[in-house]
């Protein structure tokens, strides 16, 4: 995986942490930046934890479907991207809430990071060397997420639906490219 779609996929990763935090920002009445980092080591540490759990999981199998490998990648990324498409379009809106406790962070992290499990099984059937992947996923969430809650302190929830949208795509987006290089379709 090159670094182009790598980045393609921490940003789509990061945009469900990335929506949370901007109603996070929007619920803080007065930006706390100890508040914004405390939400972006949450998000962040969870989306690089979450894909290497996957990449451990799928090494696992990785020697049985290496010949599909390709197609696995394109229906669990198409798959995810759909999934947040869906849900930013018809989900339920939830309530703004200030809380950082652990309770409430570890709920939220774990729900947006769910899906980096997934693309975490995906990575273990591609070219990656895990360990830089996975920080570099962290770091782009934990960047995104500090920039979410100051979003969403200035402007509020009206760009939530779009940045997980724009991540959906980018994650179908992603799936068809590794697709096409493996079918020799895309260089």
């Amino acid at each position: 995986m090159d670094f182009m779609a790598l980045t393609l996929l921490a940003v789509g990763l990061s945009m469900d942490a990335f929506a949370v935090s901007i109603c996070k920002g929007l619920a803080i009445k007065k930006l706390d930046w100890k508040k914004a980092v405390v939400i972006g080591l949450w998000f962040g540490g969870f989306q690089a934890m979450m894909p290497l759990v996957g990449y451990i999981l799928g090494v696992q199998f990785s020697s049985y479907i290496t010949s599909i490998d390709h197609w696995i990648a394109f229906v669990l990324l198409g798959l995810i991207g759909g999934n947040m498409i869906r849900e930013a379009c018809f989900g339920k809106e939830e309530e703004a809430c200030d809380s950082i406790s652990a309770g409430t962070m570890l709920l939220l992290a774990v729900a947006t990071s769910i899906d980096a499990l997934a693309v975490g099984i995906t990575l273990a059937f591609l070219s990656v060397n895990i360990l830089p992947a996975v920080s570099y996923i962290g770091v782009t969430t934990f960047c995104l997420s500090l920039a979410g809650v100051k979003v969403g302190n200035l402007f509020g929830c009206r760009y939530k639906t779009k940045a997980e949208i724009a991540g959906g795509v980018l994650l179908i987006f992603l799936g068809t490219r590794i697709l096409l290089e493996h079918l020799g379709i895309f260089p």
